[in-house]
């Protein structure tokens, strides 16, 4: 029996810990926490239970403790963020044993920025960041889920929605230095673990994710003024509001006007060549059985077809379902709910 437990369990590393904790739960509860990792960690700590031999019963007894008390840690920071995770833990444990629990998670616990706004309601957030810089709104709105960004971008002056949105879409990285200044900036009693390293943020898919959020109005606004301003930009950035696998969200009606206008033959049979199986059946059902034929027909003959001009031959068809939608002549749906665009 180890004399002490602390220094005992320091020569375990996190895997072995994790390994034993998996053990100590038994094969059912084990199972279904294995349903939540990645392959990789299923790999790894099996490795290590495969290597654990005999596990004492004093250290089974300190692996569920530790665990417990970082799920506590995990609990108060999903309830108030870290500031009330410290102070709860510290009431508790005491200060010392407090910064070692915040301190272990660290290293498996990526605690976002502005992690205080996403917790808040939009029309707080709005009022909250409207008069910000641009940039700092932009910044923040990088961090925010698409559909509460979407709702701040849809409030911000019409003048300021484009600059956010296009200064979202050139943002790359950006250093823990800058993004803790604004956070400090903002709220002073947010904590300063945010993770080392270069963060990813914006970029021209996170601004797809906001603008699929907000309404057609607003959206309209941004990207006639951003044709306007950087027209390369609001090209790259429209072809990826809509993709061809979306198809499946329009209805028959619309479906059917879309393949009314001047679409080649051909080129649906190299779109469809590269669809799933759900747009494909709603193409087929959609077109006169002759037609369907025909292009299964030349599907079927023309054999391997690149990449790239799949790619093409679907972005013709978008092309034409955005016109459409543009005219207000079919509907698409949003993801986010039942709102429709008109």
């Amino acid at each position: 029996m180890p004399e002490n437990i602390a220094a005992y369990m320091a020569r375990y590393t996190g895997r072995q810990k994790a390994g034993i904790l998996l053990i100590t739960l038994g094969p059912e509860k084990s199972a279904q926490i294995f349903k939540h990792l990645k392959e990789e960690e299923i790999e790894a700590i099996t490795l290590e239970i495969a290597n654990i031999t005999t596990v004492l019963p004093e250290v089974k007894e300190a692996v569920l403790d530790e665990f417990y008390q970082i799920c506590l840690a995990q609990q108060y920071i999903t309830e108030g963020g870290i500031t009330y995770a410290k102070q709860i833990l510290e009431k508790a444990l005491g200060e010392q044993k407090a910064f070692e629990i915040i301190s272990k998670m660290t290293s498996s616990l990526q605690v976002r920025p502005f992690d205080f706004v996403r917790k808040a309601d939009a029309n707080q957030v709005i009022n909250f960041i409207q008069n910000e810089h641009p940039q700092t709104i932009a910044l923040i709105l990088s961090y925010l889920k698409p559909q509460q960004a979407g709702q701040v971008l849809s409030e911000l002056a019409p003048e300021k929605q484009a600059d956010v949105v296009r200064r979202i879409a050139v943002m790359n990285r950006t250093s823990p230095e800058v993004i803790k200044e604004v956070e400090h900036a903002l709220e002073k009693k947010f904590s300063n673990l945010v993770t080392e390293g270069y963060a990813t943020i914006g970029g021209i898919d996170s601004v797809v994710d906001i603008l699929n959020s907000v309404d057609r109005t607003t959206e309209k606004n941004i990207m006639e003024t951003l044709e306007v301003d950087d027209y390369e930009l609001s090209d790259e950035i429209r072809k990826k509001m809509f993709i061809f696998d979306d198809i499946i969200s329009l209805s028959n009606r619309d479906v059917q006007l879309v393949l009314r206008q001047d679409i080649d033959n051909k080129e649906l049979a190299i779109a469809l060549k590269g669809a799933n199986e759900e747009v494909k059946k709603l193409i087929f059902s959609n077109l006169s059985k002759r037609l369907a034929a025909m292009i299964k027909e030349d599907m079927e003959f023309m054999g391997p077809v690149r990449k790239a001009d799949v790619e093409e031959a679907q972005q013709k068809i978008v092309a034409v379902i955005r016109r459409l939608q543009d005219t207000g002549e079919i509907i698409v749906a949003r993801g986010g709910g039942d709102e429709v665009i008109v």
